[in-house]
């Protein structure tokens, strides 16, 4: 038995399953979501959502163009609420398309930005585990995410799902639009399932490596998450599990910005570095000047990549994520190592989720910070 065994990791080892399950409900589910003439009416799709939501709308967003043709924007609920320029919203049937996520459907600030886009003329999709919820009921469409139980940890299923989601749907509306066929379509399906199969077989390397990984940066005081395109989504989600599961100091960043700021940062031996890279980037050339440089400097570096060291030619720690047909299908996975490495590092330092929700963060008990705030609809 693991010593080290901590909830994050069970959701961990939940996932193949649970994509294999999540497919069979959501897949058709997408099918009928919209009919074919509100399809080919949209002109433009807006993505948004709040925390790791918000992180899977950015790593969607150029799947979501390349897959449909349609101009896409990932705007964050409060941005979207508040500031978003209302001559953008409306003026013909349907657009633009807004797909907002949200599992609980109770978040305050998404449901906001759903009152508002819904007044200017825009259609919304909601994406939620919560049918009676406030933001499915202000929606113009439910896709209705039903994810078995599961012991509480910082989001890990739950992001799964959403991705997939969002991605079947992504798929759908090409398909729909015949910017593929539909066999094409049935691989990208496909690849789905794939995707689960290759993680399954990769688990047990992943697991080992992130458990030694974690013993050697427990103590390690600040985390540096760096990508680009939806490697960088990646990153992004890994720094909020930094936040939930262990409350160290963390950040994110893209390669280039890199380069131009986090590299001047003092204390690189205590700085653990994280560099999300799979082989099919199109900015991989730089990303690999930038993993050079970071070595360079002495930084703890990890890199996560459906590659190995060969093909990076750096000494530092990697860790395989799975590769199969379809680049589009990667981020379904790409985040699992990142919530292996922070679970161990949460318990050895017997560290609470969410601090506990007690003490000083006692405001956040039942996410109420996030789901009792004034609704002002502009």
């Amino acid at each position: 038995m693991n010593e080290f065994d901590n909830p994050l990791r069970r959701q961990v080892f939940s996932i193949p399953e649970l994509m294999r399950s999540q497919y069979k409900d959501l897949e058709p589910k997408v099918r009928t979501l919209l009919t074919t003439p509100e399809i080919f009416n949209v002109q433009r799709i807006i993505l948004t959502g709040c925390g790791d939501s918000y992180a899977a709308c950015m790593g969607m967003k150029y799947l979501f163009e390349s897959m449909t043709g349609i101009r896409t924007e990932v705007v964050t609920a409060i941005d979207l609420s508040r500031f978003y320029e209302k001559k953008f919203l409306g003026g013909s049937p349907n657009n633009p398309l807004v797909v907002a996520i949200s599992n609980s459907g109770m978040v305050a600030r998404v449901g906001e930005a759903i009152d508002r886009v819904r007044k200017h003329g825009a259609f919304v999709v909601a994406i939620t585990g919560n049918a009676e919820s406030p933001i499915a009921q202000k929606s113009d469409r439910i896709l209705k995410l039903d994810i078995p139980k599961f012991e509480s940890a910082p989001g890990t299923r739950t992001h799964m799902v959403g991705l997939m989601a969002l991605l079947l749907l992504a798929i759908r509306l090409g398909e729909v639009r015949a910017k593929f066929t539909m066999d094409v379509a049935k691989s990208y399906r496909k690849d789905i399932l794939a995707q689960a199969e290759a993680l399954e077989a990769l688990l047990p390397q992943m697991d080992e490596g992130m458990l030694a990984l974690a013993k050697e940066w427990k103590d390690l005081p600040a985390y540096d998450f760096i990508g680009a395109g939806f490697d960088y989504a990646t990153a992004w989600f890994g720094m909020a599990k930094v936040f939930e599961a262990t409350g160290k100091y963390a950040m994110h960043i893209n390669i280039e910005e890199w380069m131009h700021l986090n590299f001047f940062m003092r204390e690189i031996t205590s700085l653990a570095t994280v560099v999300v890279c799979n082989t099919a980037n199109p900015a991989i050339s730089r990303c690999k000047e930038m993993i050079r440089y970071a070595e360079e400097l002495g930084r703890p570096l990890l890199v996560v990549t459906d590659g190995d060291a060969s093909d990076f030619g750096v000494d530092a720690h990697f860790v395989k994520t799975p590769r199969t047909a379809f680049a589009s299908t990667m981020m379904l996975t790409q985040f699992v190592p990142l919530c292996l490495l922070m679970g161990y590092v949460q318990v050895m330092l017997g560290e609470r989720s969410g601090r506990g929700c007690e003490g000083p963060w006692s405001f956040s008990k039942g996410a109420a910070c996030v789901r009792t705030s004034e609704i002002v609809v502009l």
